[in-house]
């Protein structure tokens, strides 16, 4: 599973470790991803998606998963997600 996150592509970051006598050795700085199911209201299901702590308030600010799906660029979606925005989109214009 790759350490990276669904909604907003956001993934490991690398720099150094910096000691008290000023040596510097590689490090990575991971995301902090959390497995949580997120609610769509037009299809009336719940998706679980494996997501940064950020993008999970980011979803609240803008309202839900189906207000961020449809300002969220695909070329940062996971296939997982691109397929949910489709089904909202679809509903969406259906109603």
């Amino acid at each position: 599973m790759s350490r990276r996150c669904e909604l907003t592509g956001k993934g490991p970051m690398t720099g150094n470790n910096v000691s008290h006598a000023n040596n510097k050795t590689r490090r990575r700085f991971l995301p902090n991803l959390q497995d949580v199911s997120l609610q769509s209201d037009v299809l009336g299901r719940s998706f679980k998606f494996r997501i940064s702590s950020a993008a999970l308030r980011t979803v609240d600010h803008r309202g839900g998963l189906d207000a961020f799906m449809a300002k969220a660029k695909d070329a940062e979606l996971s296939d997982a997600a691109l397929k949910v925005k489709k089904e909202i989109n679809k509903a969406m214009a259906a109603v």
